[in-house]
């Protein structure tokens, strides 16, 4: 017995150099996503995957009127014919076109659990039961009468529609969004009754301008409601380049409480906001003491939205409180504007309002035409069978007669009364019961009414105008089905002014009360309730080692300056400070000071004041209060510093201040005038003290005639005549008796 041969031989390898190959089959990819997966087209405004959901959905006969089917089903007949994909994703494009929460004009009527505005999943497909909408049945209506091409789906098995004949203008009525390579889409949703009024004017004017149709469709409409609060231009310049984005806000109105009091009711959130997420921010924000104004948040929603925000005081404006959420929270988004679309040639474009719409009308002209062809062959066919009929009746004894003697009557047919192959057969079909006299003036009664639809298809498809005509009447009644007088059609998304900058304080949102700010000598911050005396700050509990250093009055709607010896300003806000109740945190955690760097001076802001500030190198300046204010957790730098050198002394210059003391570590004492001190912003300043070895201490600002303090004391201005010279000298020993001190104020 012959071996036999299982080899199998091996196919032909081509070398192929790796980056052309990888390039190669990375375009193919792109291409696919862009063409046959992300982006929607424009004329029916679906990707395919939704497009052949409607389309296998139509097959399965779940018209608006006919019973629900299980969503699995629908799933498996996607997969098994024209999506061969995983079931999930088809499950979830099915899901998001039966959300009411986010498709404008659902396309699926959904029976079960499809998911909820809070941002929960859908029940699974083999619970849940779908059917089509009116909306879909206008997408679908005429795809039997060759309104579209059709092309085999993945395995030549079948046929799907390239495009839906798309009876209604879903690419801007229910918005797309998608990711492909290197491009992207973002339509949101807009008003059908709009959209229709702005197809009629297209019609009527061709080269309408992008700010008549605005005028029309004012701006988008999305099914969550809510407030479009974006200027007129910022709207016109969007849909004129196609690119842009919308501000939305929530609606939200004030509920009135006794005494005084309110609390705030969301009804309305942006589209694509997730409520329980959103709740969530809230509560974090409260958490945080981000917004110490409002107090609580809870979610007293059933079918409706409604989010109840509590303030802590009914002083504060609404207004000031909802603009701050705005600014914190998802309450307020930017929806973006990309349309970029898939033109009718296949290829991926970004399109203007005008644009967009005239492909719509321009795919429905060229569905017109082919439906009316379609229709005009159908009558032509039915005329050439009644043709026959009446032949027949005009003949009938002869053609009875044909009928009894030939075996092949047919072909004796066609050449007695000249019948064509189509009408010899008809009449052959044809009953017995057919042949009475009634249903001949039936038969002629229908050949007078194809005759007269003939004639008017034909004048439809020679006249331009009439065509025209003939959309303008569909797009009527699709704004007399969808429009805004529809409770599916009204206008959900107010439009409004863009909202004023509101100006505030932080005063405006922090209940107003006496603290004093505490730091620890090892830099333990914290807020005690009241105003401390100085033994009473002392009692409180400090870590082991660690002491009382400053301890300011303040309220709690102040905010706290600080300074290092890096020359840096810092700025702290009273309301984020710890509470007194532990042993607070450290300030470095909270401004970028260092370790080997301390804090010079712990003040309340108060602005408008002037700081005399200096280095241990003996050089310094005046600077405003308002110049040193950071912003930042890094704080300004204000006064510069060489290597080696710090900032050593802070001195607040008092109004009538004249005169500048300068004192160094070795004790000598130098006094000069104010004025030939600079004002700056910010620098290395003038030099105050000269002394080789010696370094500078302290500084301070005072006025002559009120003495010098120093310590515990003031020392007389006749006293300090010799003390008195100019800017930059050494300065002497002060006299015996006089304080020891190396700085001015303990």
């Amino acid at each position: 017995m012959a071996k036999r041969n299982n080899v199998v031989p091996l196919a032909v390898v081509k070398p192929v150099q790796f980056g052309q190959a990888l390039s190669e089959r990375y375009l193919s990819y792109a291409l696919s996503t862009i063409m046959a997966r992300s982006l929607p087209d424009v004329r029916d405004g679906l990707k395919p995957v939704h497009r052949r959901l409607l389309y296998a959905m139509r097959q399965l006969r779940l018209d608006p009127n006919s019973a629900f089917k299980k969503s699995a089903r629908v799933v498996g007949d996607v997969i098994g014919q024209y999506h061969p994909h995983g079931d999930q994703s088809i499950y979830d494009a099915l899901v998001r076109l039966a959300q009411e929460f986010a498709a404008r004009y659902p396309l699926i009527e959904g029976q079960g659990n499809f998911g909820n505005i809070d941002g929960d999943n859908p029940a699974a497909m083999r619970y849940t039961e779908a059917r089509l909408t009116e909306v879909a049945e206008a997408l679908l209506a005429g795809i039997d009468e060759n309104a579209v091409d059709f092309r085999p789906n993945y395995d030549g098995s079948t046929e799907e529609p390239v495009v839906l004949p798309g009876g209604f203008p879903n690419l801007l009525a229910n918005g797309a969004a998608g990711i492909a390579v290197g491009m992207a889409t973002s339509i949101p949703p807009h008003n059908t009754g709009e959209l229709c009024d702005a197809l009629l004017h297209l019609i009527r004017t061709p080269n309408a301008r992008v700010e008549t149709l605005v005028d029309l469709v004012k701006g988008p409409d999305f099914p969550t409601g809510g407030v479009l609060v974006e200027p007129r231009e910022s709207i016109v310049e969007a849909y004129r380049t196609g690119r842009g984005a919308f501000r939305l806000r929530a609606r939200w109105s004030v509920e009135q409480l006794p005494r005084g009091q309110y609390r705030i009711i969301v009804t309305e959130i942006p589209y694509q906001v997730q409520k329980g997420k959103l709740i969530e921010r809230i509560a974090e924000i409260i958490n945080a003491k981000k917004l110490t104004i409002l107090e609580d948040v809870h979610d007293e929603s059933a079918d409706d939205v409604r989010i109840v925000l509590e303030p802590r005081t009914g002083n504060v404006p609404a207004e000031l409180l909802m603009e701050q959420l705005f600014k914190l929270t998802d309450l307020e988004i930017r929806f973006p504007l990309n349309l970029n679309v898939l033109d009718k040639d296949n290829t991926p474009r970004v399109m203007n309002l005008r644009e967009a719409l005239q492909a719509f009308l321009d795919h429905r002209r060229e569905v017109l035409v082919r439906r009316s062809t379609h229709r005009l062959a159908e009558i032509d066919r039915r005329l050439e069978i009644l043709d026959g009929y009446l032949i027949a009746y005009l003949n009938l004894d002869r053609l009875i007669k044909i009928l009894r003697e030939q075996d092949e009557p047919k072909p004796h047919m066609i050449a007695a009364f000249r019948l064509s192959d189509l009408q010899a057969e008809a009449i052959l079909n044809m009953r017995l019961r057919a042949l009475r006299r009634l249903e001949e003036f039936e038969i002629k009664g229908e050949h007078k009414k194809l005759t007269a639809e003939r004639k008017e298809l034909r004048a439809l498809l020679r006249d331009e105008d009439k065509q025209w005509q003939s959309i303008a009447a569909e797009v009527q009644e699709t704004k007399r089905r969808f429009g805004g007088k529809t409770e599916l059609g009204r206008r959900r998304t107010d439009l409004a002014d863009a909202p004023a900058e509101v100006e505030h304080a932080v005063e405006d949102f922090v209940e107003r009360e006496p603290i004093t700010v505490v730091c620890s000598e090892k830099g333990w911050i914290r807020a005690a309730k009241g105003h401390l005396d100085e033994q009473a700050a002392a009692d409180l509990k400090y870590k082991e080692g660690d002491g009382p250093r400053f301890a300011v009055h303040a309220q709690s709607t102040d905010k706290i300056l600080v300074f290092g010896t890096n020359g840096r300003f810092y700025t702290l806000s009273c309301d984020k400070l710890p509470s007194a109740r532990g042993h607070g945190e450290p300030i470095r955690l909270m401004i970028e000071l260092g370790n080997e760097q301390d804090i010079i001076l712990l003040q309340v802001l108060k602005g408008g004041r002037k700081f005399l500030v200096a280095s241990d190198a003996g050089r310094g300046f005046v600077v405003p209060e308002d110049e040193v204010v950071a912003q930042t957790k890094n704080g300004k730098q204000v006064l510069n510093l060489a290597d080696k050198e710090k900032a050593q002394a802070l001195s607040i210059v008092p109004d009538k201040a004249d005169s500048v003391a300068a004192l160094s570590e070795g004790r000598k004492l130098l006094i000069f005038p104010l004025e030939q001190v600079p004002e700056m912003a910010r620098g290395r300043g003038v030099l105050l003290q000269r002394s080789k070895a010696d370094r500078l201490s302290d500084v301070q600002a005072f006025q002559l005639g009120e003495g010098l303090p120093w310590a515990n004391r003031v020392i007389p201005a006749a006293e300090l005549r010799f003390w008195r010279g100019e800017r930059a000298q050494a300065g002497r020993m002060p006299e015996k008796g006089w304080p020891r001190a190396r700085r001015f104020k303990d």
